[in-house]
């Protein structure tokens, strides 16, 4: 699999990142080192992780997931080399105070969480390390308004950027991104960083995929001309793309198993409504017509796209694994992508 510059930068990645947020609740360790040695032996060389996995976060497996990776590596000499590691810094609580006490995200945090990671990891240096969710209140996991009246930031965006460049002074990281930002945020992030010369941001890791497009109205704009990669997560609509969910919804003992139907709080969450799951139906439908199966429409939307520069897969098993990397070869047609976007014209977003 041939590899792709992030952002303006000279960090290699390829197209496909596996992303690592069951590891330690849905997938156990042993299950999880043969997926991630699987995903080496098919090319995928670039891994993202975080401090606050596994997912649903719970205080008992916090951390668990960066462990995982952490013993895979010490496991196995030099592959520490070959791949791309990325994780991140949670953000503000979030009502997750095993995260830090508080409801703020300070240089210091930052710091800390860094350190932490890399204890867990069992590594030296991070390569792209990312800070999760904004320290500002912004509209995020499915909240759709900016409201200022709700507004608790307490550390300025330079000072968040003070703090990574001395993580990159120090080489504990190589380069730094943000998650689920705005355009607001991202134009922020690379003026201050130019202005005062701290390191540039190289990508922003958002969510993208056929019900949540968010991201392709200006933000996809912001990022192409500040050339700040789009990491994409939920290419699968956490699972709604894949079809599973069609003929039984989330509930009852004939639901299908993930986490839609195994977490209750995942119910409650954007792709939880009623709207998305409709709307998924309707692109799933749309594969079949056209003689895919609904994970390869949905994957081949984000392989192929312009606005994106690695797709985040995220897997429980290793039948999963096969099926989301060998849709890396389908080709969509300009006929069904127009499809595509007629069905977000009447539906919208409805897991944004």
């Amino acid at each position: 699999m041939q590899t792709v510059s992030l952002g303006a930068s000279d960090l290699r990645v390829t197209p496909i990142c596996l992303g690592t947020m069951t590891f330690g609740e849905q997938v156990a360790e042993l299950d999880a080192h043969a997926i991630m040695d699987r995903a080496i032996e098919r090319g995928v060389t670039f891994f993202d992780t975080a401090e606050m996995y596994s997912v649903p976060p719970r205080a008992e497996t916090f951390g668990a997931t960066e462990t995982i990776i952490g013993r895979w590596l010490a496991a196995r000499p030099g592959m520490r080399q070959k791949i791309v590691l990325a994780s991140k810094v949670a953000g503000p609580s979030r009502g997750m105070p095993w995260v830090r006490k508080g409801q703020g995200m300070t240089a210091a945090d930052i710091e800390a969480s860094c350190h932490a990671s890399l204890k867990r990891l069992q590594t030296d240096v991070i390569d792209l390390y990312q800070i999760h969710w904004p320290e500002r209140h912004v509209p995020a996991f499915g909240s759709l308004y900016y409201n200022p009246a709700q507004e608790t930031s307490r550390t300025p965006i330079r000072e968040q950027l003070e703090a990574l460049a001395r993580l990159v002074k120090a080489g504990k990281v190589r380069y730094i991104g943000l998650s689920n930002e705005t355009p607001y945020g991202v134009h922020e992030f690379v003026r201050l960083a130019e202005q005062h010369g701290l390191p540039r941001i190289v990508s922003t890791q958002n969510p993208y995929c056929l019900i949540s497009r968010g991201y392709d109205n200006a933000l996809d704009e912001t990022c192409h001309r500040l050339q700040v990669g789009l990491l994409a997560y939920s290419p699968l609509g956490f699972g709604l793309l894949t079809g599973k969910y069609d003929a039984t919804g989330f509930h009852g003992p004939d639901a299908a198993r993930g986490r839609m139907s195994l977490f209750e709080r995942m119910k409650s969450q954007r792709w939880g409504r009623d709207s998305a799951l409709a709307a998924a139906r309707r692109y799933n439908q749309l594969a079949r017509d056209h003689g895919l199966t609904p994970t390869q429409l949905a994957l081949a939307f984000c392989y192929r796209s312009w606005r994106v520069a690695s797709t985040i897969i995220g897997v429980t098993t290793m039948a999963q694994l096969e099926e989301d990397l060998d849709a890396w070869s389908v080709q969509l047609s300009d006929e069904l992508l127009a499809a595509c976007d007629a069905i977000r014209a009447e539906m919208r977003d409805p897991a944004n």
